[in-house]
């Protein structure tokens, strides 16, 4: 069976003759050689023995090729338009690991992420503020699923280390007949005021002090400015509401780990730093 080239070049991912493919690499020259201002980097920190010259050169190459290979995926993911590459991508992005000290830590950190993100995602597409489709579903996700990772994280974190803390008062809340969840309703609160308070700031000097990614880039790529304050403002939202809906729950599911069934608290998780 013999191989029509000019077929592959118009199908699938060689749309437009890998006009795209060339875009790409020109601008890949021009990153590379804005990667020159790292250097002033290296010599600094070798200056100053910081020991952090190896360091430096391994992120940038390593975030370079990160980039790279994502930019190839979404690109394929984009042309085939399709339902199934949206949801893969997303599940894709929930992350593993975080609060390591917490039991079943990935679990309760991919669970409460993939909750808080989908009722988010979800309510955005049937209000019509954004389409199902991958140019705007996909990099919505990794917004909100990068932002509720965060605060996740520090939720779980910041709740076992205020329970080891304070577990004279929790136990003797418990020896008075609370539940688990009366018993460390302040530190609950105390961690989720910590973890959802860096996102507050941020909605509260957005535009001000800084100009966050999503607008910046609409604005360098020819969107006018008051269309990319309009995203904006949908995307800290969004931002807002996966992000208490994640660490919420995040704080629901520690509960098991933290007590026995008998309600007494888990000494041997508190044990470890």
């Amino acid at each position: 069976m013999d191989f029509d080239f000019d077929e592959f070049l118009s199908s699938g991912i060689g749309d437009d003759n890998f006009e795209w493919l060339i875009k790409f690499l020109k601008g890949m020259l021009k990153l590379l050689a804005a990667t020159a201002v790292v250097l002033m980097a290296v010599i600094l920190s070798y200056m100053q023995k910081l020991g952090l010259e190896g360091e430096m050169v391994y992120s940038i190459i390593r975030s370079f090729l990160q980039l790279s290979v994502i930019g190839f995926v979404l690109q394929f993911i984009f042309n085939q338009d399709h339902a199934v590459w949206i949801i893969l991508a997303y599940l894709f992005m929930v992350p593993g690991q975080r609060a390591k000290q917490v039991p079943r830590g990935k679990f309760v950190a991919g669970a409460s992420i993939l909750v808080g993100t989908a009722m988010t995602l979800v309510l955005l597409v049937l209000l019509n503020v954004f389409p199902f489709t991958p140019r705007y579903i996909i990099p919505v996700a990794g917004m909100m699923v990068g932002n509720a990772m965060t605060v996740t994280g520090v939720a779980m974190k910041r709740l076992r280390d205020d329970i080891k803390v304070q577990m004279n008062l929790v136990e003797t809340a418990l020896a008075l007949g609370a539940t688990p969840r009366q018993a460390t309703l302040q530190q609950v609160k105390r961690a989720l005021i910590i973890a959802l308070s860096p996102v507050l700031d941020n909605a509260k000097t957005v535009g001000l002090i800084s100009l966050p990614g999503a607008m910046t880039g609409l604005i360098m790529g020819g969107a006018s400015p008051l269309e990319a304050i309009q995203l904006q403002i949908a995307v800290m939202n969004m931002l807002i509401r996966a992000s208490t809906v994640s660490s919420i729950m995040s704080t629901y599911l520690c509960w098991p780990a933290f007590f026995t069934k008998s309600y007494q608290l888990e000494t041997k998780v508190f044990s470890t730093d």
